[in-house]
């Protein structure tokens, strides 16, 4: 009986758990901030905000006396909340709740759900690893989603480094660095940087597009690259990342020597520029940071007081040693335009001090960022602008009425009015613009008030010019009073033009600067062999030295096609010498066209045609006369025909009655081949018929092919001569057909010769240099 009751006590005990179990999940699901705002998950946030706005007047307790407008009103409230807090908002989605005031929320504290009324809850066995309650509550105000890393980190890491941590919930190795992580990510957060957590279980998209593909993974991410840490989980080593991460040369050392240097270099920066005094021998993180983060608008310089180089500047400027002291120079370099001193220098204080102090006094428009931020588009009318603008030159002329100008923006408190300046001869467009009338020329003062984005302003021009003198200060002031009192006397309207941006010069040196930080990356990845982030940068590295080298082998077996000698047999050489003329033919390409093109070699071809001949190409040059050119010409196109479909070919003739010389200059080179037989006939008495030669040229390798004509036909027609027989006149023209015969016969054996030369078996004759083709012989 006693054991009947005790299990009747604990089904009873299990019955309430249960019941008390499922009123908490059905409370805990009732609650939708969609079904109370009445909007959709792809809401966007204006929409949201709209319908709050209506429910919250609707509702409001003091308004609305129905009984349960409180609890709505509370609801609505709470609702709003999540739905326009993204942290919230995406833990909702995923988890179905956004804190951790309920132990049972679905996906939220680390259970897992065998049955949708049975849930096991880890958080009873202390496990270190797939705790989310214990994870959200350190990690989940950093995590990250991929669509908040595009459109919030990227943009945001050219401000501030970001250090992101790739996890995952059954990762055993995050459980040794953990507390390292917490406690660097304390520190880190107090100098400003960004930090993010990435689950590699919820956001696989996300790890995949920053590299990670493995855990725990930790990387960093300036100016939109990311960078792997290779290191020991050490809070000095991740300091020494963070810092790594940052562009070189963001702060500049001065001392007594250069800080002249430094600070008058304000004009040419267009730029304010800040000293920090500290007894620190290397500049402090968080200043680096702030350089990195008002880069665009700031030049820092660190002094370190601990130098005696630097003796005179803590005179000169009145030091305080025992504080970090920062002075901010703008026009006047001699003394500081603002001045801070703290033993503890907070990031909120450095912040608001270079945001107070982040543009000269007057400075000069050379981009349509500054002109977008020095004179902002009217939105309220408290927050109106008035830019007042100086239209003036570079010259030297021009000195005296800028320095008034300057002294004036100087003198001037009032917070409403903005002074700056443009070049005329860099900013033509503008200028042209504001200076409709064609009289008034620089130095001209403006005032004007941007309308809208688009470009519209309002505006007066100062009548009179600017000389800097008293009248014109006098008159320019009146014209400010007048414009607090009535703004209507800006009666003037127009549409600017974008500025040009005058930087564009230092593009190059920024890219060398961007190139050598690429390059130190590579060399890191390198070095700890991260070969899973640099497979995409050695593909392309490999694939280019491939198609480089490719290039080269296929450029090297194009030239010494010609060069290649292969061994033939003793019959085959003797049958090639002895063959039919059809055997030519043999080794060549078919023929490409029904006509072989042959070109004259003049003075006007001859470097294209000779001397800059591709590698690998061979010019064949006929050599004829004024008498011979149309018989050769014939035979020298039948002989050649079969070798017209060679890509490496090309077919000149050369009249030799014109360039007679430079057939003897070329000629000199290739005497083995022009031995006379002197038994026969003596030099100085007969001149070289050079009729019938042809030349293979090779203008790359300078060097030449000679074939010399050898008569081989018989005159059929002509009978030899009888003793003391035949009259004179039929002897003549005998005589005369006989030798048109022999001149037809002179290229027989042309083609057996371009056989061999295509097989590279022929003698050649090197040439030094080829001679000019200038040099003309007259007839005689």
């Amino acid at each position: 009986m006693v054991m009947m009751r005790m299990v009747v006590v604990l089904l009873s005990v299990m019955m309430v758990c249960v019941l008390l179990m499922d009123a908490t999940v059905e409370s805990t699901a009732e609650f939708d901030p969609y079904k109370v705002l009445g909007v959709t998950r792809s809401a966007s946030q204006a929409e949201i905000k709209k319908v709050y706005k209506r429910l919250a007047k609707e509702w409001h307790p003091d308004k609305n006396k129905n009984p349960e407008a409180e609890d709505m009103f509370i609801k609505i409230t709470k609702s709003y909340e999540i739905l326009t807090n993204e942290e919230k908002k995406a833990s909702y989605d995923r988890y179905g709740q956004t804190d951790n005031a309920h132990p049972y929320g679905r996906g939220h504290h680390g259970f897992r759900h065998f049955h949708d009324n049975f849930y096991f809850d880890e958080s009873f066995f202390h496990f270190p690893f797939n705790n989310k309650g214990g994870r959200d509550f350190a990690n989940s105000k950093y995590m990250l989603h991929f669509k908040q890393y595009v459109n919030e980190v990227v943009p945001d890491s050219f401000k501030r480094p970001y250090l992101i941590k790739i996890t995952s919930d059954w990762c055993f190795s995050c459980i040794h660095f953990e507390p390292v992580w917490k406690e660097t990510v304390q520190e880190l957060e107090t100098l400003g940087i960004g930090i993010g957590v990435v689950d590699v279980g919820y956001e696989r998209r996300l790890a995949n597009h920053l590299g990670a593909h493995q855990t725990p993974s930790i990387l960093g991410v300036v100016n939109g690259k990311v960078a792997f840490f290779h290191y020991a989980v050490v809070k000095d080593h991740l300091m020494q990342f963070i810092e790594n991460l940052l562009p070189q040369r963001l702060v500049e050392k001065v001392t007594d020597k250069n800080n002249q240097e430094f600070l008058k270099s304000w004009h040419e920066l267009n730029k304010p520029h800040v000293l920090l005094f500290d007894q620190v021998p290397s500049v402090p993180l968080l200043y680096k940071l702030t350089a990195f983060a008002y880069k665009d608008y700031v030049q820092f310089g660190y002094v370190d007081q601990g130098l005696s180089e630097t003796a005179d500047l803590l005179r000169k400027f009145n030091i305080n040693t025992y504080a970090p002291t920062m002075l901010v120079f703008k026009e006047d370099v001699e003394k500081p335009a603002d001045i801070i001193q703290a033993k503890g220098m907070k990031k909120q204080i450095i912040d608001d001090f270079i945001s107070n102090n982040k543009f000269l006094l007057a400075p000069r428009l050379g981009n349509q960022k500054l002109f977008d931020e020095l004179c902002p588009v009217k939105q309220f009318h408290r927050r109106r602008k008035y830019c007042v603008l100086l239209i003036t030159g570079e010259e030297e002329s021009f000195a005296t009425g800028n320095e008034a100008f300057l002294s004036l923006a100087s003198a001037s408190t009032n917070d409403v009015l903005r002074f700056a300046y443009v070049y005329q001869r860099r900013q033509q467009p503008l200028c042209d613009v504001l200076l409709k009338n064609k009289d008034s020329t620089p130095p001209q003062v403006v005032i004007l008030e941007r309308r809208n984005g688009a470009g519209k302003i309002l505006y007066k021009p100062v009548f009179g010019g600017w000389n800097g003198s008293k009248e014109d200060k006098h008159k320019l002031l009146e014209e400010l009073e007048r414009l607090q009192k009535d703004p209507s006397i800006l009666n003037c309207d127009a549409v600017l033009p974008e500025l040009n941006n005058e930087f564009t010069s230092m593009f190059l040196i920024r890219w060398i600067y961007t190139a050598y930080d690429y390059l130190s990356e590579i060399i890191d990845d390198l070095l700890h062999n991260n070969w899973r982030e640099m497979m995409p940068l050695l593909s392309l590295i490999f694939s280019a030295l491939f198609i480089l080298f490719g290039t080269v082998v296929i450029q090297a077996f194009s030239d010494s096609s010609e060069e290649k000698q292969p061994k033939t047999k003793a019959k085959e050489a003797s049958k090639a010498e002895n063959g039919s003329p059809h055997t030519s033919s043999t080794s060549s390409r078919p023929p490409k066209k029904n006509f072989v093109e042959v070109t004259e070699l003049t003075d006007i071809t001859y470097t294209s045609n000779l001397v800059k001949l591709r590698p690998g190409h061979i010019n064949v040059v006929l050599v004829l006369t004024d008498s011979t050119k149309n018989i050769l010409l014939s035979k020298f196109a039948k002989e050649v025909y079969s070798f017209t479909g060679s890509l490496t070919l090309h077919f000149s003739f050369l009249n030799v009655d014109k360039h007679s010389e430079w057939m003897a200059a070329v000629l000199e080179y290739a005497q083995d081949a022009m031995q006379i037989d002197t038994d026969e006939e003596e030099v100085g008495i007969r001149k070289v018929d050079y009729t019938g030669y042809v030349l293979a040229l090779n203008g790359h390798k300078k060097y030449l092919c000679l074939f010399k004509p050898v008569y081989t036909g018989e005159d059929l027609d002509s009978k030899p001569e009888e003793e003391g027989g035949g009259s004179r006149s039929r002897k003549g023209m005998t005589r005369s057909r006989s030798t048109s015969l022999q001149i037809h016969h002179k290229l027989d054996r042309l083609g057996l010769w371009i056989e061999r030369l295509m097989e590279g078996t022929l003698p050649r004759y090197y040439v030094p240099s080829w001679p000019g083709l200038d040099k003309i012989t007259v007839n005689k």
